[in-house]
């Protein structure tokens, strides 16, 4: 029998078209939607497809095609790329469900083994009647001011909280020399639901996988339970990271969750799928730790977002060295140079009281660096103190501790603007092999890798970091408009320029005017020029220079002059 007019059936139920498409928009514009651009164009093409009559003619190679923009070559059998995407997408649809969409009347997923989409009507159940098993409290729903969303005002809110420390902080007594602590972060056995040899052995061998990955970042103290009642006695964690393991005939699934030991709420939760094969398994176990850690303890990760919201009173002096960090990380959100001067002033504050703090030295360094980079017009007699200064800092972080990333990325950005063009790239390549799930430092060495010449290569990293980054507040969409300036696709440069969120730094406005130029957009090329003459009327004149403390090559150099040059802009030879 025909489905009613404008109904679609599916698992014995005629489920209204437009009500489905009503789902899909508000999956695909959640921010629990844990997805890249190109999950959710998958999603939203299998889902318009299926509902449109379509869905036998969903396949690998459909998909890779119309979606991902494969050759008409492709071969599923020998590139994996839509199987690996759909494993993402059902993993987003799943979390979205544990989180924002508990309560949606429509469920979709996409089943293992294919890509068509099964939509189901669902009636939510009461929370008194979720079974209590710890996988339950997965399903709660994480508040609004938890959530992995990343405003603006909420930025600016932090950073309020963050300076104002620096008033009260500026007149109290001095502190002693050590090292400030910083969050803990305490990891308990993964509960073994099947309750065999071998869920118990990957149980184990998950949480250990974890708690490796976990403590490459310096700045999360990480602690292991031993299942013992005097675990948290001597120093409690602010943080708890618990979980469950299941198995069924061929794979596993590990249900994670970090929640904040004060209140108990749930700040993140994931769940994660793998096979028992050996080969399968270990790979499961790397690339589960890699994506729980990155998402926890990477900059604009669960953690800081948790800590930056916190204020005190009179905070303990190790919370006001502490949150200057945090201050620091909002300050790169906008470049404002009246918000750099505050949070300099508190580094300098931090390493004065706490001389072996490592990550503060570090952060100090970066600021000296872009009080070099960010100085307009450039002033020579100021650029080698600086820079002297930025490598002292750096250099102090990394004696201090070898291993802190943030010192091996000040010391290659040192290296960097003083052309010291390998030096730095080894930096940067090295620090990224201590610690590979830093995003920040990925983009960051991406970034000069890029600069340097190599833009293929740079650009990728800079597009991986954002993508398993993607709470960064458009860190990155700067450094995306440039490569994809030099590289050709003015557009798609377009695109990323006004999606930065950096507005207020001169330099975004230079690549601006020039993507702006070359793409033919002569109101947008003129809003730039006019912003440039308002606010930085020297700049252009010395475009040049300017522009050779950044790009290495001379001819990349001139590729923007010449951009500049067709919207009007007289630069001397």
């Amino acid at each position: 029998m025909d489905n009613p007019p404008g109904t679609f059936s599916t698992g014995g139920h005629d489920l209204p078209v437009e009500d489905c498409r009503a789902q899909l928009t508000l999956i695909v514009a959640s921010a629990d939607f844990d997805a890249t651009g190109r999950e959710r164009r998958f999603l939203s093409h299998v889902v318009e497809e299926t509902l449109a009559g379509r869905g036998d003619r969903i396949k690998a190679y459909s998909i890779a095609v119309e979606v991902f923009g494969r050759g008409e070559a492709f071969d599923a059998q020998t590139d994996p790329i839509v199987r690996i995407e759909a494993g993402h997408l059902r993993r987003a649809l799943e979390r979205y469900y544990l989180t924002s969409g508990h309560a949606d009347s429509i469920l979709i997923t996409i089943p293992k083994g294919g890509y068509v989409p099964v939509f189901s009507p669902r009636s939510p159940a009461p929370m008194a009647e979720l079974p209590a098993t710890p996988a339950a409290s997965l399903a709660v729903p994480i508040p609004a001011a938890r959530r992995r969303t990343f405003s603006l005002t909420w930025v600016l809110v932090a950073l309020v909280i963050a300076l104002a420390t620096v008033a009260w902080w500026w007149h109290s007594p001095r502190a002693g020399s050590g090292t400030p602590e910083g969050p803990r972060v305490l990891v308990q056995p993964f509960e073994d639901l099947a309750g065999t040899t071998a869920s118990a052995a990957i149980a184990s061998g998950l949480k250990q996988e974890v708690i490796g990955q976990l403590s490459k970042f310096k700045d999360v103290v990480v602690m292991e339970s031993t299942g013992k009642a005097d675990d948290t006695l001597v120093a409690p964690p602010r943080f708890i990271l618990a979980g469950s393991v299941n198995l069924s005939d061929d794979a596993f699934r590990l249900q994670v969750r970090f929640v904040n030991r004060a209140d108990g709420s749930v700040l993140w939760a994931e769940s994660y799928d793998g096979g028992l094969k050996v080969a399968d398994l270990l790979r499961a176990q790397a690339d589960i730790a890699r994506n729980v850690t990155t998402s926890l303890a990477q900059t604009y990760g669960v953690i800081f977002q948790a800590d930056a919201s916190l204020h005190f009173e009179n905070p303990p002096d190790d919370w006001a060295a502490y949150s200057c960090t945090l201050s620091f990380y909002v300050y790169r959100a906008e470049l404002d140079p009246q918000t750099r001067s505050s949070v300099r002033s508190c580094l300098e504050k931090a390493v004065d009281r706490f001389p072996n703090y490592a990550t503060a030295w570090s952060l100090l360094s970066l600021i000296y660096i872009d009080d070099y980079r960010f100085e307009f017009p450039v002033d020579r007699s100021s650029s080698p103190p600086a820079l002297a200064r930025a490598f002292a800092a750096a250099r102090r972080a990394v004696e201090l501790d070898p291993l802190n990333i943030r010192g091996r990325q000040a010391e290659m950005f040192a290296l960097y603007y003083s052309k010291n063009i390998d030096a730095a790239l080894k930096a940067g390549k090295d620090a990224l092999a201590i610690n590979p799930n830093d995003t920040e430092l990925m983009g960051e060495y991406g970034a000069r890798l890029a600069m340097s010449g190599s833009w293929h290569e740079g650009c990728s990293l800079i597009g991986e970091a954002r993508q398993r980054n993607p709470s960064s507040i458009g860190y990155y969409d700067i450094d995306l408009a440039m490569c994809s300036y030099f590289l050709g696709d003015f557009s798609q440069a377009a695109m990323w320029i006004r999606k930065s969120p950096v507005p207020s730094n001169p330099i975004y406005h230079v690549l601006a005017a020039a993507i702006f130029s070359e793409g033919k957009d002569k109101v947008a090329t003129e809003h730039e020029l006019a912003w440039l003459d308002q606010n930085q009327p020297d700049l252009l004149k010395n475009m040049r220079q300017d522009l050779s403390i950044r790009l290495t090559r001379p001819q990349d150099v001139e590729f923007v002059i010449g951009s500049l040059r067709k919207a009007g802009v007289a630069i001397a030879d």
